[in-house]
């Protein structure tokens, strides 16, 4: 296989550095989904120049957050992203995903074990899983708002360290719902990347993350 000029284009169009391997990985990876995206609905972002511009720039923001040996869920993961290409880019850590849409989640367990990547899938509800697992880190993208993830998580931080939301320029009244609701009132929040999203230079995306206010681990970073 080679790279196909389109991706690699793409990867220089926004400056991305990727060793010929991993690009190899990540191509294919992205050519067996979309081949899967011809019969069940998985992602609107069909170009190269998307999926770089797109999906490929919120797992680069989130891959240098991740330590080597975390255990990291992708919730709500829907066509792979970002746990799939976070499992390329840092083989170093064990990303499982949660997909509670039963027919979704049979094609991840296909896209995964045709690609080779060693992915758990979990057909199930977040909630549910947790009750089970327990996960370094939470990380989840265009799933729901703050206020519904603090809701959600709160009865079940003793399985889960931290979350890493993936937020678009509405992450600011976001915050605002929650904090009027009260629900972050035993959380902290910090935002640990910034970046212009790649349809508006105006525009940023943010990742957000929240952890107890009585741990100490995250304090530094």
């Amino acid at each position: 296989m080679s790279l196909d000029p389109e991706f690699a284009a793409a990867l220089a169009n926004h400056s991305i550095e990727m060793d010929e391997a991993t690009a190899l990985r990540m191509q294919n990876y992205v050519t067996v989904m979309w081949r899967w995206n011809e019969d069940i609905n998985l992602t609107r972002h069909t170009t190269w120049e998307l999926f770089v511009s797109r999906d490929l720039r919120d797992c680069l923001q989130l891959a240098p957050l991740l330590e080597a040996g975390e255990e990291v869920l992708d919730l709500g993961s829907g066509n792979g992203v970002p746990g799939i290409p976070l499992s390329i880019l840092r083989p170093d850590i064990e990303v499982s995903l949660a997909e509670s849409v039963a027919k979704r989640a049979k094609v991840l367990s296909e896209i995964v074990a045709e690609i080779g990547v060693p992915v758990p899938v979990y057909g199930a509800r977040g909630e549910d899983l947790l009750e089970d697992f327990r996960f370094t880190t939470v990380v989840s993208r265009a799933v729901g708002s703050i206020a519904k993830f603090c809701r959600w998580i709160e009865p079940r931080w003793q399985n889960v360290d931290r979350l890493l939301l993936v937020k678009g320029p509405k992450w600011i009244e976001e915050r605002g719902e929650a904090r009027h609701l009260g629900v972050l009132a035993n959380l902290q929040m910090r935002k640990v990347a910034t970046y212009p999203l790649g349809d508006a230079e105006e525009s940023e995306g943010v990742i957000l993350q929240l952890w107890p206010k009585e741990s100490t681990r995250f304090q530094e970073t």
